[in-house]
């Protein structure tokens, strides 16, 4: 093993890093072992020098690079892109190498106290990353074996070997260029995610207390505190109660009975249902307002700006996949704010966040991975819903109801009359949708166009109730539909994120928040213009990366603020 290589761009590299250890690194057949307390040091120069394509095994190594602040664009990441090929979203390196190796699972070994009774009478040599039975040892797997640079480099060549078999599966899809592209995108994605979860969203802590204390009350400082200002909050409600009686607002069944009793026989208590009532009757108003008081309460109170937020920044875990249709996600409520929240979402001085929404983006994937020459036309204004509206003869509004029923899988209501107009008049995104469906109803997985399978789930009942069966290939038939363009746009959302990402750099730009089809971009003032140019040209870059059908327009509604909540 020597002590440097020679890289250059078009290499692709595996790396294993540990700080206090050192760096190993494989291409081809060479393995290079780098001793060093801070192995992030050698692998940024070595990235400044040739930026080969990076490969390793799993997020572990995503975050060590995010808080060694490693720019590292292009990679490959091999739990990533195993998560592609085989669906889901849980595995582990120790699955991903004995389904590449077709081993059975149920013998995977695991980490803990061995049972010597069980120990297999040959277990071979313990400094051998691989197994007599060809399963990875737990003890390389979580790194304690890795106790010098030689064992990271006999790492990182297992990473390289994991690709070798990888590709063809890749390779095996219906579109392998397109498969190839996501499998690099994706890996690109998890280090965003990696990033965003070290770097964190920027938060006013002084006027999240204040917002919190609005809602939900002041801190309580004991349990008997915190039951009187529960109490004090409910009686806001109750007191509009003739004749007045005990009502327990957390209980769903008791809160429906109790808007009987006042005159509202409904349904359900939805939030919509209550709102068209809310003008006229002061009890449903209060119990609007308790409910958005109770949610701040109980989920984004005290307890939870005290465990996630710290030294102004919101910290959550990011992935790159939900493990269904693909799409981003994140936990510690980055995903779930409240929009009442969303003040405390604020820029650090002197900086401003550049704010990016898609327009219309699913019906717009929906064009570009049908290649519907009409629906495609159909994309090239502003407004997609206005064209196909005076195709079918409609209101706007009933033409975007029955396009978005369509990808759902919705065939009633007021827009189901103009099903038949989307079948006629855009046959092949529509027969698109339906084999997809099709696929879903017969318990078939289906990929996206980037090549992501979707797993369908089995859930017929085994006692022959045919209304259960037909009610849950139904329910298939439906997530299969739209998994294909709900996993479709989400590819292109990410393409677009990593192209603000890689160009964001320059402008000291950092990607803070992905939400659905949102990008907040957290930039110094003096570049915020730039980089809201920079943000709209790079959608033009990634639909160019990303579509399969060029004619097809992208845009989105792109504004620079202060405050997340002054977006509109």
């Amino acid at each position: 093993m020597s002590k440097r290589p020679d890289l250059s761009r078009s290499d692709l590299v595996a790396i294993a890093l540990e700080p206090g250890i050192g760096l190993g690194l494989a291409r081809g057949d060479h393995q290079w072992a780098i001793a060093t307390p801070d192995p992030a040091v050698f692998l940024r120069e070595f990235n400044e020098e040739a930026a080969p394509r990076w490969l390793w095994w799993d997020r572990a190594t995503s975050d060590l690079l995010a808080r060694s602040r490693v720019p590292i664009d292009r990679c490959w990441d091999i739990a990533t892109v195993h998560r592609l090929l085989f669906g889901g979203w849980r595995t582990s390196v120790g699955e991903i190498w004995a389904r590449l190796h077709d081993l059975p699972l149920e013998t995977l070994p695991q980490m803990g106290q061995l049972d010597l009774l069980e120990m297999p009478d040959d277990d071979g040599d313990p400094s051998n990353p691989v197994q007599p039975d060809g399963h990875l040892r737990p003890e390389w797997i979580n790194g304690t074996a890795h106790t010098s640079a030689d064992d990271l480099a006999t790492w990182a060549g297992l990473a390289l070997e994991a690709h070798r078999l990888q590709a063809p599966l890749l390779d095996q899809l219906p579109d392998a260029v397109r498969a190839h592209s996501t499998a690099r995108s994706e890996s690109a994605a998890e280090l965003l995610c990696a990033e965003m979860a070290q770097f964190g969203l920027p938060v006013n802590e002084e006027t999240a207390n204040r917002l919190i204390a609005e809602f939900a009350g002041p801190r309580a400082t004991s349990v008997a505190d915190e039951d009187r200002i529960r109490a004090e909050r409910d009686e806001k409600v109750l007191v509009h109660l003739t004749p007045r009686q005990p009502v327990n607002l957390r209980n769903p069944a008791e809160v429906k009975a109790m808007l009987r009793r006042q005159g509202h026989d409904l349904p359900d208590t939805r939030a919509w249902r209550l709102e068209e009532l809310a003008e006229a009757d002061p009890l449903v108003a209060a119990l609007l307002r308790w409910r958005k008081a109770e949610r701040i309460s109980t989920t984004y109170g005290y307890a939870w700006l005290d465990e996630h937020v710290h030294e102004g920044r919101l910290r959550g875990e990011w992935t790159s996949s939900d493990g269904a249709a693909g799409r981003m996600t994140a936990s510690a409520g980055l995903h779930n704010l409240p929009a009442a929240m969303r003040s405390i979402v604020e820029a650090d001085e002197d900086h401003v966040f550049v704010r990016a929404d898609l327009g219309q983006v699913e019906p717009r994937v929906l064009a570009a991975v049908s290649g519907d020459p009409a629906l495609v036309s159909a994309t090239l204004g502003e407004d997609l819903y206005s064209p196909i509206a005076a195709r079918l003869g409609v209101t706007r509004d009933v033409a975007k109801v029955a396009v978005l029923g369509a990808m759902y899988g919705a065939t009633t209501g007021e827009s189901a009359h103009a099903l038949a107009g989307l079948n006629t008049n855009y046959p092949v995104a529509m027969g698109l949708l339906e084999k997809a469906a099709e696929f879903g109803r017969r318990n078939e997985d289906v990929f996206t166009s980037g090549g992501r399978r979707v797993r369908m789930w089995s859930n017929n009942p085994g006692d022959g109730d045919l209304d259960r069966a037909v009610a849950a290939a139904a329910a298939r038939g439906r997530y299969a539909r739209n998994a294909i363009v709900q996993g479709a746009a989400a590819e292109f959302f990410k393409v677009w994120a990593i192209t603000v990402r890689r160009r964001g750099r320059s402008l000291a730009a950092e990607v803070v928040l992905c939400l659905h089809d949102e990008l907040l971009v957290h930039t110094p003032e003096a570049s915020a213009e730039a980089v809201a140019a920079m943000v709209r040209d790079a959608i033009g870059e990634a639909a160019h990366y990303w579509s399969p059908t060029a004619e097809v327009r992208f845009s989105a509604d792109v504004s620079i603020v202060k405050r997340w909540s002054e977006a509109k």
